[in-house]
């Protein structure tokens, strides 16, 4: 998408207008700012009217502005540092209520998501998991707190998952060597996108295993050695990934495998809650009933 972008822009350079001229520039020189302007705000910004932004975007072949924002996004989804990402922020985030603009934009995410959502993948992905003799997990950075997530309740559920916890290479083909094809391995990677993340999905893949990949977009660059890609719309609030939308996905990645082993899941739980209540785990009615009192 970003070649496509550029080449789309350098292509048509000679029978764009001159306002539109100005636009194109501007996105080549300020692609960050501009991926996150709407069409009014970035004509604002260059000096031309909306409606030349729109007509700009259809006379680079795309059906509307939309579609355009949603190239320059793509551009620059795995690029920004976090310096520029807290400038971006400031352009997108109401400042006078913050917490409405993140809460409604992770809203937007997870409509995203839904509407894009294959069923067939994701239905595939759970059947590879359920009969998989080892779930391995591997994720680093923000997309960590998903990888224990899940890999969390899937310990319940199934008792064969090894998350990968390091980003030593040593350690993570240590950890993995016994991978095949009887096994399956999640690759959680969302941008910025991770070296690590990639390279332990390479090495299962050459082993043989089924590699799952959650991730943002068909752009992501774990998508090439997946088998299976399950696709949560991700982005930036200011240094902070959203992963509001990928942790909805998981959750219903985690639904569907119980429902897959209803009875075997049943059984283990009812085990789990005699534990629970035995060793006094929760606390009832504001109060621990047994065990310490502290």
């Amino acid at each position: 998408m970003t070649e496509q972008l550029t080449e789309r822009i350098s292509s048509s350079m000679n029978g764009l207008s001159k306002g539109q001229k100005l636009i194109a520039d501007f996105i080549l020189l300020h692609y960050d700012k501009a991926a996150y302007m709407t069409a009014a705000r970035l004509g604002e910004t260059v000096g031309v009217s909306e409606s030349t932004v729109v007509r700009f975007a259809t006379e680079l072949g795309y059906d509307g502005y939309p579609e355009l924002q949603n190239a320059m996004q793509e551009m620059i989804r795995d690029k920004l540092t976090s310096v520029q990402r807290i400038d971006v922020a400031a352009n997108r985030i109401n400042s006078d209520d913050v917490l409405a603009s993140v809460l409604n934009h992770d809203i937007k995410l997870i409509k995203k998501t839904l509407d894009g959502a294959d069923r067939e993948l994701f239905n595939l992905a759970v059947k590879s998991i359920v009969n998989a003799r080892t779930i391995y997990i591997f994720a680093v950075k923000s997309s960590f707190a998903l990888a224990r997530f899940l890999g969390y309740y899937f310990e319940l559920i199934f008792g064969n998952v090894k998350i990968i916890e390091t980003t030593s290479k040593t350690e993570m083909y240590e950890q993995l060597f016994r991978i095949d094809k009887q096994d399956v391995m999640i690759g959680i990677s969302f941008p910025r996108y991770s070296a690590s993340t990639m390279d332990a999905m390479c090495f299962a893949s050459e082993k043989g295993a089924t590699v799952i990949a959650i991730t943002d977009s068909m752009t992501s660059p774990v998508t090439k050695i997946s088998d299976c890609v399950l696709l949560a719309r991700s982005d930036m609030a200011s240094v902070v990934d959203s992963i509001v939308a990928p942790m909805s996905l998981i959750n219903a990645l985690i639904v569907a495998t119980v429902e897959e082993k209803r009875d075997e899941v049943t059984q283990t739980f009812k085990e789990l809650e005699g534990i629970w209540e035995k060793y006094d785990l929760y606390i009832k009615n504001g109060e621990r009933t047994t065990g310490e009192k502290q």
